[in-house]
């Protein structure tokens, strides 16, 4: 068990806490409550905090003052659940085009100062979004909670290969955990890094946690695959920022032998859903966000159904998100076995970009996992590009072209994996090119609706 800091001189068990890492410990105290909640209280006690944020919101974010008055709604004299969910729905495009007028103009003291978070903008459409010193609290204390779910030894060695990070050696994790313990180091690498240059680095710190993104991990592990390439002290990958391409787990264990842990959440609004301990759906953090997952009618979706998601921070007085679309989709889950009554997304299904268009307008996720293909040939990389409903480009990354018999065999697997026989058009590459976020996505449709 690791012990928390303690500031007062000789009392180092039970550790007396500085305030941050109290208030830290007692929000973990709550959540480790809240999580066992049955749904419909977890519901009630969303709509309670609901309440104030729209008074706030009414009162001084001139945005929603003219959209509530539009709606005829009035948190301010009460507000009924069934009208708050007939408001609009926020866009992107909304955030952009409003600006200011989405910000406060009475920020309450104890809410601390104005933070700048923000969309890398993978959809095209960057935004900016302004929260509080609260906020960033909140989305501490559910990355503490991530680690503690999963039990993680916050002793051992962490190792990031992300973005917007230079090479460096910490003495700890990061806020999350070192406002509470005294954690072991952690190691940062960029990650624009060649594979080679990341795997060799790897080898060298060897480290018992690794982080970075779906794509970046499924990368490495099959570069590890090929040149035999073992990290002896890892125990388990962590992953963020992308949707999880479906044979990375596999991938993992066969490269490496541990377990993949994802963690669905997006810049703006912080961890949206965390990885259950048992089982790899995911349970939406309901105590920070009230997240709903709609269909084309804009009613919520059952247990089995995939729908736009929906957010709402419960949280955030600086500049509120009220029914954001953010432009994810996501399957709806049974309640987990586990009895947490927080909700379940079984899948994250990426954008609307990441889905499949056929000829006759209807449309889905494709899939095209890894042993469909990389039996024909080495390919390092692929990536599809929908330019029409009965055309794909297959951009691949490989060292040498494809024979014509290998071109026709990658072909008829590619258009028996997607359930239609596409025209596709090969392109050979030498490396796909990440997005100016630095994330990848291995299906995109330029096809508009």
């Amino acid at each position: 068990m690791l012990l928390p800091h303690s500031i007062v001189p000789g009392i180092g068990w039970p550790a007396m806490p500085p305030p941050v890492g109290a208030s830290m410990l007692a929000m973990q105290f709550q959540l480790q409550q809240s999580q066992w909640l049955p749904p419909e209280t977890l519901r009630e006690r969303q709509l309670q905090q609901l309440a104030p944020l729209l008074r706030h919101a009414s009162e001084t974010v001139p945005f929603y003052r003219q959209r509530f008055a539009a709606a005829r709604f009035d948190p301010c004299s009460g507000f009924a659940a069934a009208a708050f969910f007939q408001l609009p729905l926020l866009t992107r495009a909304e955030i952009q085009s409003a600006g200011d007028a989405l910000v406060t103009s009475k920020l309450p003291p104890d809410h601390g100062k104005f933070l700048s978070f923000g969309s890398s903008g993978s959809t095209g459409q960057p935004i900016k979004v302004l929260g509080s010193e609260v906020t960033h609290f909140f989305g501490s204390a559910l990355t503490l909670r991530d680690h503690l779910w999963h039990r993680r030894d916050l002793s051992a060695r962490l190792a990031a290969i992300r973005t917007k990070i230079d090479s460096a050696t910490l003495q700890g994790w990061g806020p999350a955990t070192d406002a509470v313990y005294a954690t072991g180091p952690s190691v940062m690498l960029n990650i624009a890094s060649d594979i080679d240059v990341q795997l060799a680095w790897l080898r060298e710190q060897n480290p018992d946690y690794l982080l970075s993104h779906p794509s970046n991990i499924l990368a490495l592990a099959r570069r590890s695959l090929e040149t035999g390439t073992r990290i002896g002290n890892l125990r388990e990958v962590r992953t963020f920022g992308e949707t999880l391409p479906a044979d990375l787990r596999d991938t993992c264990s066969k490269a490496w032998g541990v377990p993949v842990t994802d963690v669905y959440s997006a810049e703006e609004v912080s961890t949206i859903a965390l990885q259950c301990p048992a089982h790899e759906h995911y349970h939406v953090q309901a105590e920070n966000l009230l997240v709903e997952i709609l269909d084309a009618g804009g009613q919520p979706c059952a247990p089995g159904q995939v729908g736009r998601v929906v957010i709402t921070t419960l949280h955030n007085f600086a500049m509120p998100l009220l029914r954001y679309a953010n432009g994810d989709y996501a399957e709806v889950g049974e309640p987990c076995p586990c009895g947490r009554g927080l909700p379940v997304l079984k899948r994250i299904m990426g954008r609307q970009r990441n889905m499949l268009v056929l000829p006759d307008g209807t449309r889905h996720w494709p899939s095209f996992p890894a042993e469909t293909w990389t039996g024909i040939a080495l390919i390092r990389q692929i990536q599809l590009v929908q330019h029409s409903p009965r055309r794909i480009e297959a951009r691949l990354a490989i060292d040498q072209p494809l024979t014509p018999e290998q071109q026709q065999r990658f072909i008829r697997a590619l258009q028996e994996s997607l359930g239609y026989p596409f025209e596709i058009e090969l392109r050979h590459v030498q490396q796909i090119e990440r997005s100016a976020n630095f994330k990848y996505e291995d299906f995109i449709s330029l096809i508009g609706g």
